[in-house]
């Protein structure tokens, strides 16, 4: 493996489907990823898809060495099903040098366990996309991601009330303490916004800040 890696560089460890959709779209972003699997089947139908991808045991600190995984800054692992093959791999990462691991977890407690041994983000793939899908048949947003600091990030309709008005003039963030940060309109291309940026009919708001209050403001967007 290239002893040097860029900071675009990603680590995959366990490339079964949450570790596999990450993978593939890290790649679809323009990331190079080393996928790291311990079942040659999956290795070999991850062959063509993977910058690089090997059939390893990534809890073997000889092994990683090697592979030079030492040399990335960032690491995702995937594994969920096998706590102790989860847990053993986040601390190997983490003794090799690996300052960025992003690590899958199947409970609060596997999580817990997880942060402990090196991981800098546990991630709860079922119980997020969950969440996510709540608000989406909701229908107050379009989309919507939620991290883990009680921060979202959601796409909603803008409310009547501010058609035509300029953000400056509507004053999302005195009145409902979220930011804007983006309007984009059908077959346009998405704008930045600024203290003069006007609302025009139709469009959407890309909007950040606390969960709640994002969630909140969503539900204003719709009328409820």
């Amino acid at each position: 493996m290239a002893d040097n890696h860029s900071d675009d560089s990603v680590v995959v460890v366990g490339l079964g489907r949450f570790g596999g959709s990450v993978a593939e779209s890290l790649i679809n972003l323009g990331h190079e990823v080393l996928g790291i699997d311990s079942d040659p089947r999956i290795v070999q139908d991850w062959s063509d898809r993977l910058t690089h991808v090997v059939e390893a045991d990534a809890t073997d600190t000889d092994t990683l060495r090697q592979l030079g995984v030492q040399d990335f800054s960032r690491a995702v692992v995937g594994i969920g099903t096998n706590l102790e093959t989860s847990v053993l791999t986040v601390l190997t990462l983490s003794e090799v040098g690996v300052s960025e691991i992003w690590a899958k977890a199947t409970s609060v407690k596997h999580g817990q366990i997880l942060s402990r041994v090196g991981a800098r983000h546990v991630v709860f793939p079922e119980s997020e996309m969950g969440s996510r899908v709540a608000h989406l048949i909701t229908g107050r947003m379009l989309d919507y991601i939620e991290f883990d600091d009680g921060f979202a990030i959601a796409k909603v309709r803008a409310p009547q009330e501010a058609v035509g008005k300029s953000l400056a003039e509507i004053g999302l963030r005195s009145r409902w303490d979220v930011t804007v940060v983006g309007v984009k309109l059908r077959g346009e291309d998405f704008t930045y916004a600024k203290p003069e940026t006007v609302v025009p009919e139709g469009c959407l708001l890309i909007v950040a800040g606390n969960t709640s209050k994002v969630e909140r403001f969503a539900g204003v967007t719709r009328g409820d």
